[in-house]
């Protein structure tokens, strides 16, 4: 309980005077009389306030008053002794201080009296006696009940202090601000304190490591942080220091016998300073593989992950690093995915940091990885195969090695005699080959030798072939052993077969180091995926490969049958039939024009010259699709055909313009459009019609190579090759259409962003003029509407025409008839009047 309130008394009030003893002057009175009113407010005072005031004791005892003033004249009688009882220290322990005046001064302290104890004692003892008598006597002023506003507040702090709980619930907001308050102004300073901290530590490691090698914990502590920003900063600060500090070799802790030998101290300190750079590093792989689990951590974490594996793939526990990559390299999240595929491809094209060893275990880590996902992975996962490098030339290698040394040592036992006299010559070669050999032992761990590196090659081979094969067997199963997956939701943008495109472009590489035991079976494998029974094209399978993906399998099975060319006998007419059936089913804006380019250049242009009716049937479907496709697969198509047509002359017979077709006949007598082989379909009894509409293409680089082909002349006289490939012209061309569409797509956005002020700011359509000529432009989408319009114009007055026609022979049948009648009737009437 806090003490109760004193009794302020009133102030002493002034003598009291008669009014006979008041005297007042005559210059009093003129004085008031001049100064009326300076003096008018006097007669606007509040008299009753001020006697309230000023006497606040009414209907009270006289002895309780005079108690009060006897209280309070004791208490100014025990402050003026306290006053004068000041004591001086005493000069034996304090010493003076002299001023400049030459006086001294020595230290004082006020005595306590034993008359404040009893003061203070009689103070709190009469405050109880009179706490009930007193509370009603006195009336307080304004600034009396300040001070006792003051002293409760006071009063309640102590109490709150001692019994917290009960006033929780009264202090509880001011608190919960403040806190906030101070939390919002010390947020940037810690965090400006804890970067400079991160940069202090950082920079003490990159300067002396071997010294400061303890401070790595500290940075492993600030990776605990609660702040996010501060857990980035650290895990950062910390790639950067590893990267620099770790040496170029695997570190070996010694072993309990080594430990117990006794060893100088630079040892003991080497073996401090790599332990310790061990562990932590340890650590800090553990603490990236915990936080790679967590979404806000996984891009940072997956960043320093790689970056480790790309900078010191020779370090220990590259395991660890190798597996926790791999598992993301077929993430969804494309930042991920790449940032895995890079730190793979680097272990793949610099095999001089790890000796090879690396690339073996990321091979094989990868190859189960594509089994435990059933094959169901983004592309990119094996894509990384295609970076991969291999020496065939091992085994020569040592021989030509070894030769060498057998006809040196035959010439040093033939020219013994010379030796003997360059002994200064062959002491000096001795030497030399002595530092040459310590230097391949020193380097031979990081260069291993030819069987070592052969060991590699061959696993690393079987891990690959390994995967292509699983993935074109999982490719050939039907949907129902793969109706588990849900590759539209997982894989959307790469069909129901994901892995086969890279697959098979890694096998038409890597084909020329496969087993000749495995070729029958790759190759029945590839035509069962091309889909070689053109019966079911009608109605598809619902495991159907798309176009271009049954075209890679044609390129693969070339490649393969042109690098082993030697030792297989394979018949691919099959493929070329699939090919002829593909053209038609292809499409520009499904598939991909640039397997389409690559396989018209590998299957037609190049190899052994074509059968005459197979080059002929292929050059009148070209000629065909080119009315169909775009620009640059409309270019890609007329190249092919105008390299058939210069490898086999007689195929140049389709130019002619008779109306029955070439003037060279094969063993059908009529074009089939619609023939699936090649060989039936009677092209050479076919003419070539369409360049005479590609003259007018709207593109003038498919216009004039259309007029040159038109040009050819019938003789059987060589013209040299072009230069061109299908893959070049339909490069070339995309290019351009692309370029064509950007400035397109960024001049509409100029108008559109400065209609306002500049309507007429068209410098991008300008700088388009100088590319491609406006007119000529117009001219040429001219011809070749105006082409398509007759062909509807044509059919339209074709069937016109045979209305006419029909009506005409109608009338002609009606006329008839009436002319048989009437002659019916003139010879009945002349046989009547002829019997008259």
């Amino acid at each position: 309980m806090g003490k109760k309130k004193k009794v302020i008394l009133p102030p002493l009030l002034p003598p009291e005077v008669g009014e006979d003893e008041i005297e007042v002057s005559d210059e009093d009175l003129e004085f008031v009389r001049e100064n009326r009113d300076y003096a008018g407010f006097l007669s606007s005072l509040d008299t009753k306030s001020i006697t309230r005031h000023v006497v606040r004791i009414a209907d009270q005892k006289e002895e309780d008053i005079e108690a009060l003033y006897e209280e309070r004249s004791r208490r100014a009688s025990l402050k003026k002794q306290a006053a004068e009882d000041g004591l001086q220290v005493d000069r034996v322990d304090a010493l003076p201080v002299k001023t400049l005046d030459g006086k001294l001064y020595y230290k004082t302290a006020l005595k306590v009296s034993k008359s404040e104890d009893a003061s203070k004692e009689y103070e709190s003892a009469t405050e109880d006696k009179d706490e009930g008598k007193d509370k009603s006597l006195v009336k307080l002023t304004k600034a009396e009940r300040r001070q006792k506003l003051k002293k409760s507040k006071k009063e309640t702090k102590k109490q709150a202090k001692e019994s917290p709980k009960e006033d929780a619930v009264e202090g509880k907001l001011q608190p919960g601000v403040l806190a906030e308050l101070k939390e919002y102004i010390t947020a940037e300073e810690t965090l400006t304190q804890k970067k400079r901290k991160l940069a202090e530590i950082g920079m003490l490691l990159l300067e002396d490591p071997e010294s400061n090698i303890k401070s790595l914990k500290e940075l492993l502590q600030l990776c605990d942080d609660e702040d996010h920003d501060v857990l980035k900063l650290g895990l950062l600060s910390l790639l950067a220091v590893f990267k620099d500090i770790i040496p170029s070799y695997r570190i070996r802790l010694p072993s309990e016998k080594e430990l117990q030998i006794t060893v100088s101290k630079p040892v003991q300190k080497m073996r401090f300073y790599e332990s310790t750079l061990l562990r932590s590093y340890k650590a800090y792989l553990q603490k990236l593989i915990n936080l790679k689990k967590q979404p806000s951590f996984r891009h940072v974490a997956v960043r320093c992950m790689c970056t480790l594996l790309e900078a010191v793939p020779h370090f220990n526990f590259r395991e660890s690093l190798l597996v926790s990559v791999v598992k993301s390299i077929g993430s969804s999240d494309d930042v991920i995915r790449k940032l895995c595929c890079k730190a793979i491809k680097s272990i793949f094209t610099n095999e001089g940091k790890h000796g090879g060893e690396a690339t073996v275990e990321a091979v094989q880590l990868i190859a189960a990885h594509v089994k435990n996902h059933n094959c169901q992975l983004h592309p990119d996962c094996i894509e990384v195969f295609l970076s991969l490098s291999f020496d065939e030339d091992l085994g020569l290698k040592k021989r030509e090695k070894t030769k060498p040394q057998k006809k040196k040592r035959g010439r040093n036992a033939e020219n013994s005699s010379q030796v003997q006299e360059n002994d200064k010559k062959r002491s000096r070669k001795e030497l030399a080959a002595k530092a040459r050999d310590e230097v391949n032992a020193d380097f031979k761990e990081f260069n291993p030798d030819s069987e070592e590196r052969r060991r590699m090659q061959t696993e690393i081979l079987s891990a690959v072939f390994q995967t292509y094969f699983r993935i074109l067997k999982h490719s050939m199963e039907p949907d129902i052993a793969k109706s588990k997956i849900n590759t539209n939701v997982v894989f959307g943008g790469f069909g129901r077969h994901p892995l086969l495109a890279p697959c098979l472009k890694g096998l038409g590489k890597f084909s020329h180091l496969i087993d000749l035991d495995f070729m029958s079976d790759l190759m029945g494998a590839l035509e069962k995926l091309a889909g070689l029974s053109v019966n079911q094209d009608d109605h598809p399978p619902e495991n159907s490969l798309t176009v271009s993906e049954r075209l890679q399998c044609c390129i693969v099975a070339f490649k393969v049958m042109r690098n082993n060319l030697d030792a297989l006998n394979v018949d691919l007419q099959n493929f070329f039939v699939q090919l002829y059936n593909l053209l038609l089913k292809y499409r520009p804006d499904r598939d991909e024009g640039e397997v389409l380019a690559e396989a018209l250049k590998i299957m037609l242009c190049e190899g052994r010259q074509h059968d005459m009716q197979r080059a002929a049937a292929f050059i009148k479907r070209l000629g065909t699709i080119s009315l169909c496709f775009g620009s640059a697969e409309a270019m890609a198509a007329l190249v092919t055909l105008k390299q058939l047509l210069q490898k086999n002359p007689k195929c140049r017979n389709l130019l002619e313009n008779d109306v029955g077709g070439g003037s060279i006949s094969g063993s059908v007598a009529k074009y089939q459009p619609d023939a699936l082989d090649p060989h039936l379909c009677g092209a050479l009894s076919s003419v070539l019609w369409e360049l005479s509409l590609l003259s007018k293409h709207y593109h003038p680089a498919v216009s004039s190579m259309a007029t040159s082909i038109s040009s050819m002349g019938t003789g059987h006289e060589t013209i040299p090759l072009s230069i061109h490939s299908p893959q070049q012209a339909f490069a070339d061309l995309s290019i351009e259409r692309q370029l064509l569409s950007t400035n397109i797509s960024s001049a509409l956005l100029n108008c559109k962003r400065k209609r306002g002020n500049h309507p007429l700011n068209l410098n991008k359509i300008e700088d388009m003029q100088t590319f491609i000529d406006e007119s000529e432009l117009k001219k040429r989408f001219g011809d070749h509407f105006r082409a398509l319009r007759d062909f509807s114009e044509n059919r339209r007055l074709r069937g016109e025409l045979n209305h006419t026609l029909s009506s005409i022979n109608l009338y002609k049948e009606y006329k008839q008839q009436k002319k048989k009648q009437k002659d019916s009737k003139a010879t009945q009437r002349k046989k009547g009047t002829k019997v008259l």
